[in-house]
């Protein structure tokens, strides 16, 4: 099989979907693959280096997109990219699509077939707890006096008080967050749902400034705190959040939230997607940070488990096909988005009013 790895335009973008390890692994198999000038470049990989590995460089994305059969990627596709989209394509990348009709729009009028990366962790997406770990640094950097911050330090000096922090949701990406902030020094409680992830969190941080409480306590938390990370992924159909805008006004003014999950209008009522060029805004005089490609900072360790992650689905495919690859493996077929124009993943139908035929009916066929 042809596998393509274009050069991610993402603004600030710097992860690469294959390594020369995985790029190696798949030539050696037989099959081919075709990447991007400069596609590694903010990952430490030079096109030299992806020679070496038997890969074919290509100048542009055109060139990728008209070589190749599988298109692997690490972020959604932009608008400058939907040209160059083929019905022959099978897409493997973060889509995202219940959130961005016109991708989803345009995968469907173009009549591939789309898995997103995202649904297919059996045991979570790698890049999470690098999320986690990275969002929570950034918390600590906005609480400081000269960015708006409180000022409190994260560590404890002449009996002042260190800086206290909420996180929201104790799975990958909040026990990420945890590993920062309490390595740090910081105070921090940890909310979840799920009695289990706080009893674990508790156990894994009993010497240290933490504890742990069911979510449905989150008031009592809010007026205290100089940081509020949410780590929790928010179903994109519920009205509802954990933190509403009339929240805000419980908060110290000088507060900061960074919403690592970053879902639009979800756990965090007034949370939108932001860049790395420009990460924060004010909502009723609070800071948010909502950078939603957060692992794209430390290109160098999340293009490596990234594409660790995805190189059996791509060996995979490439021995026998996507659907059969999906009808051997249930976490790949969980990630199936589109096939020959049908939808068929029930987020989106449901949060954009669509259609949709289930995965298991194509896959059953």
């Amino acid at each position: 099989m042809k596998i393509g790895v274009p050069k991610e335009i993402k603004p600030q973008e710097g992860r690469v979907a294959l390594l020369p390890e995985q790029v190696e692994n798949l030539t050696g198999d037989g099959e081919e693959v075709f990447v991007q000038k400069d596609a590694g470049l903010l990952s430490g990989i030079s096109d030299q280096d992806y020679s070496a590995a038997g890969a074919t460089i290509c100048q542009t994305a055109a060139e990728i997109f008209e070589a190749a059969e599988l298109i692997v990627k690490v972020k959604e596709i932009l608008p400058a990219e939907f040209d160059l989209l083929q019905k022959h394509h099978i897409l493997l990348t973060n889509i995202h699509s219940a959130n961005d009709r016109p991708q989803l729009d345009q995968l469907l009028k173009v009549g591939l077939t789309a898995i997103a990366a995202e649904d297919t962790h059996q045991f979570g997406s790698p890049n999470c707890p690098l999320a986690g770990e990275v969002g929570a640094f950034e918390g600590v950097r906005l609480s400081l006096a000269h960015h708006g911050g409180t000022g409190r330090h994260f560590m404890s000096h002449f009996g002042a008080p260190v800086s206290k922090a909420i996180v929201l949701g104790l799975g990958h990406v909040g026990r990420g967050a945890l590993r920062t902030l309490l390595s740090l020094g910081v105070e921090v409680v940890g909310l979840d749902i799920n009695p289990g992830a706080r009893k674990q969190a508790s156990l894994d941080w009993h010497n240290a400034h933490f504890r742990a409480d069911d979510i449905a306590n989150l008031h009592d938390y809010l007026g205290a705190a100089d940081m509020i990370f949410n780590c929790v992924m928010w179903p994109k159909h519920r009205n509802d959040h954990l933190i509403h805008r009339s929240d805000l006004a419980r908060l110290k003014p000088t507060a900061v939230i960074v919403d690592i999950s970053c879902d639009e209008g979800g756990a965090i009522e007034t949370s939108r997607p932001t860049s790395w060029q420009d990460p924060v805004y004010v909502e009723d005089g609070i800071r948010h940070f909502c950078v939603d490609n957060i692992p794209g900072a430390v290109p160098i360790s999340s293009s490596a488990g990234y594409a660790s992650a995805l190189l059996p689905h791509i060996k995979s495919i490439a021995k026998h096909g996507v659907l059969e690859a999906c009808r051997r493996d249930l976490w790949l077929a969980q990630g199936l988005n589109c096939v020959d124009g049908i939808l068929t993943l029930e987020e989106a139908a449901r949060v954009q009013g669509r259609d949709f035929t289930p995965a298991a009916e194509i896959l059953n066929k």
